[in-house]
Order: C-alpha cells, then sequence, then structure tokens
C-alpha cells in the first residue's frame, strides 16, 4: 500500500483493493496507447491488456511516448507491458501482438476497453463488441491540435460518426498525451465506482488565436 500512498489519501485502501480486481485493454499501443500504459499502469489496476499488430518505426517516436531510438523493428504492444510490469510489479500486463478482431476472438473478459486506434473501421469493431458484450469503452481520437473522448456504454458509436477510410493530418506530441490524460481520468474513475458522465462527447481543440476550447455533446442512445 505505501507504493500507492498517494492515490489512498484520495479514495481509501477499500478502492484501491479494487482496483487489483479489475482488467481492462487498450486497443494500440502506439501515441494514445502508450501515454495510456503511463498513465493508468502504475495506479494498482490488476490487468492490463495491450493490443497490437504494429511495430515501432523512427516516425512514431516523437509522439509515442513509451519508445526510444533503438525500439524500432519491435512490437508496440510488447514494449508497453514490459514497462508496465517494470514500472508497478502489482499489475499484470498482456501483450497480444495482433489485430484488434484477433484479439476479440480470444474471449477475454475485460471491466473496461479503451480506444487507442488511428482508425475509424477499426473503433466500429471495437462498438459493435462492445455491445454484444455490454462493456463500456473509452473513445479517444487526435488530430493536428485537437482531440475528441467519451465515454460510450448506452450510445453507438456507428451511429454517430461517419465510418470512413481517411488519411490523417500531422500531429503533435502533446495533443496526444492530453486526449490520453483524459480518457485515463475517467477509465479511473470508472474502475474505482466513482461518479462519471457517459454517453457525452468532449471536443478539444486550439483557435486560431491558441486559445484551448472545449466543447460538449451528448451522444443519443443506440437503437
Amino acid at each position: 500500500m505505501h507504493y500507492f500512498q498517494r492515490q489512498i489519501q484520495l479514495w481509501g485502501e477499500e478502492t484501491q483493493q479494487l482496483l487489483q480486481n479489475k482488467k481492462i485493454v487498450i486497443i494500440g499501443s502506439g501515441g494514445l496507447g502508450s501515454s495510456l500504459a503511463f498513465a493508468l499502469g502504475a495506479t494498482g489496476i490488476g490487468e492490463i491488456h495491450m493490443v497490437d499488430f504494429d511495430e515501432v518505426s523512427l516516425h512514431n517516436i516523437h509522439r509515442q511516448i513509451a519508445f526510444k531510438t533503438g525500439d524500432e523493428g519491435k512490437n508496440k504492444a510488447v514494449i508497453n507491458a514490459r514497462i508496465i510490469e517494470q514500472r508497478c510489479p502489482f499489475t499484470k500486463a498482456i501483450a497480444h501482438e495482433c489485430d484488434f478482431e484477433s484479439w476479440a476472438k480470444k474471449g477475454i473478459d475485460v471491466d473496461l476497453i479503451l480506444d487507442a486506434t488511428d482508425n475509424l473501421p477499426t473503433r466500429a469493431q471495437i462498438n459493435t463488441y462492445a455491445k454484444k458484450n455490454k462493456t463500456p469503452w473509452v473513445y479517444g481520437s487526435v488530430e493536428a491540435f485537437h482531440g475528441q473522448v467519451a465515454f460510450i456504454e448506452e450510445s453507438s458509436f456507428s451511429d454517430n460518426f461517419k465510418i470512413i477510410q481517411k488519411t490523417p493530418a500531422g500531429i503533435a506530441a502533446p495533443i496526444v498525451m492530453h486526449i490520453a490524460s483524459l480518457q485515463a481520468n475517467l477509465a479511473l474513475r470508472y474502475l474505482a465506482e466513482l461518479s462519471v458522465k457517459k454517453d457525452l462527447l468532449y471536443y478539444l481543440f486550439f483557435n486560431d488565436e491558441g486559445e484551448l476550447i472545449t466543447q460538449k455533446f451528448g451522444l443519443p442512445k443506440a437503437d
């Protein structure tokens, strides 16, 4: 408990023990995924599954905080899982070197899914899986200087977003870390059984004057 002393000051030993019994999966181990691994990996969540078929490339490293030069060609999920366990011996981290569809076929029960992907079709697959298994999930996306976050339970991603293939714009590391931080806060509050506003989309962006703007939109329930 000494390891988690500051968190225990926040919510007590009983809640900290509760986290030890929770299991999550992070789909994608790149920009958002590695930031989520750092943000959640040392909180005392009992089991974290990292999913990614991809390998580190040199152009990834500036915004994917788990990686360093020399990691090129290594699987992203494997690196993140190793870092989680190195930082927190109380968390079991499992790497899955595959895409989401292959992970879903493994039949692993989790309490929460975190979206750290970079494409809409995979998010649609996550949405379908989550609805089928009655598992909530936290959506997050980033591009340029803006991002979106939502805790999705009764709404449907596929009903609210147009699912297309899209080439992403450029991106810098801070917005990735910012959006991942918001995702992690929603996830941790839910796992700790604190209040969470669900089915609400947060849209954050910097305007032309450099002011950070946050907008909120209610997401309708799925049919």
